[in-house]
């Protein structure tokens, strides 16, 4: 009945260690934390005896029309969820109407998955190697993707303690907990991992270069990350000069970061803290989201991070996102019952954001802005000037 519901569905179905790597943050975990407390801060003012008995929740992003201002972030690994999980990912977002971004870090080359989902984003992990982007860049686009998501939050690897603990690591180690926690869970071991080692042979890393990546299951050849520390805005000036496509940045959370993506002519950002799985202690994207939105205008602005309910989306666009993307939830979704799992996941929070549309009195998901909404740990106004005073940043909205 809930994201909550498939969650606890993917507990029971994942080994101990492979739900720590999907549910888990880095360090104490309190930026993944934050990210749910943040929508918890804002109340929504509705306003009754409006008529709302027909709902508009689509969105256009980049030229394309999607069924909701949803979308499904990118995920590494996702076939330790589910048999061809990038597929299964891949077919469930396109069925139903909504992006899908595929990670470098996944297992399913990207040619097999724009098949799936001709619509589909890429998001890469580039090094500060022009050697190593352009190749990339050629094979993404002759691919047939449009979209290109560039992730810059993460310049080496962050300090997992859950992981850690529960013996997982990429590439995998086959650690005694890993093991352990495979014999426990036989409906994973056949269905997911028996199933995937004899039609498919051992997973590799295939999309993040322009050649075939290395076994998953493996002795570390060098960090997959390595170069990406001395990335700079100017290796991305380089790929907007490269890349004919739509381009956006991912893990952006300060406002002169993204006036500096729209200045380079970047076509959108992500406002993300990669799901609390990087810096522990970053501000949570819905924090950082009104101003963001308020210093780069034309910009197409997206969410994600701490999104499990129709109501985080409908608040996350009320304060200038035009969608909010989930991770975890698609995840859960996959492990739970593979393709139907996801889809289910996303039947889930588009039947709540069409709900809570017309429960907050607004029928149309574009006319969404922060006056629907006041901060719950401040004296509720509904004087306009009042009300978006405590959302700085963002300039006054008439009723």
């Amino acid at each position: 009945m809930s994201i909550a519901d498939l969650q606890r569905a993917a507990q029971r179905r994942l080994p101990p260690s492979i739900y720590g790597y999907v549910h888990g943050g880095s360090e104490d975990q309190t930026a993944m934390q934050a990210n749910r407390d943040a929508f918890s801060r804002w109340r929504f003012l509705p306003r009754p005896l409006v008529n709302v008995s027909q709902r508009r929740f689509g969105v256009t992003l980049f030229g394309r029309r999607y069924n909701a201002a949803l979308g499904i972030s990118p995920m590494g690994v996702a076939g330790l969820c589910a048999f061809e999980g990038d597929l299964a990912l891949a077919r469930a977002s396109y069925e139903a109407g909504i992006p899908f971004v595929l990670s470098a870090a996944s297992t399913t080359p990207l040619e097999k998955v724009v098949q799936a989902n001709p619509d589909m984003w890429y998001q890469g992990y580039l090094p500060a190697d022009h050697h190593v982007i352009e190749p990339l860049l050629h094979r993404v686009w002759n691919a047939g993707v449009k979209v290109l998501v560039v992730t810059v939050d993460v310049p080496i690897a962050s300090a997992r303690e859950n992981e850690l603990r529960n013996g997982f690591s990429i590439p995998l180690r086959l650690s005694p907990r890993l093991v352990f926690g495979g014999m426990i869970r036989p409906h994973w071991l056949m269905s997911t991992f028996a199933q995937t080692l004899v039609k498919r042979g051992i997973p590799h890393f295939e999309n993040f270069t322009a050649q075939r990546g290395g076994p998953i299951i493996a002795a570390a050849k060098g960090d997959h990350r390595a170069g990406r520390a001395a990335m700079s805005w100017n290796d991305i000036a380089l790929i907007r000069d490269r890349w004919p496509g739509t381009l956006l940045v991912k893990g952006i959370l300060r406002a002169q970061d993204a006036q500096r993506a729209r200045t380079l002519g970047l076509d959108g950002i992500f406002v993300s803290n990669h799901g609390g799985r990087q810096l522990d202690g970053a501000v949570a994207p819905l924090d950082a989201l009104p101003e963001i939105v308020a210093s780069a205008p034309g910009l197409t602005v997206l969410l994600d991070g701490g999104v499990r309910r129709g109501t985080d989306v409908l608040k996350a666009v009320a304060l200038g996102a035009h969608a909010a993307f989930i991770g975890r939830p698609a995840m859960y979704g996959l492990a739970a019952d593979g393709q139907r799992g996801v889809a289910q996941a996303l039947a889930l929070l588009t039947r709540e954001i069409d709900v809570d549309l017309a429960l907050l009195g607004c029928p149309d998901i574009a006319d969404l802005n922060p006056a629907y909404l006041c901060r719950a740990d401040l004296p509720v106004s509904t004087e306009p000037t009042q009300l978006n005073a405590l959302t700085p940043g963002v300039a006054a909205t008439a009723f």
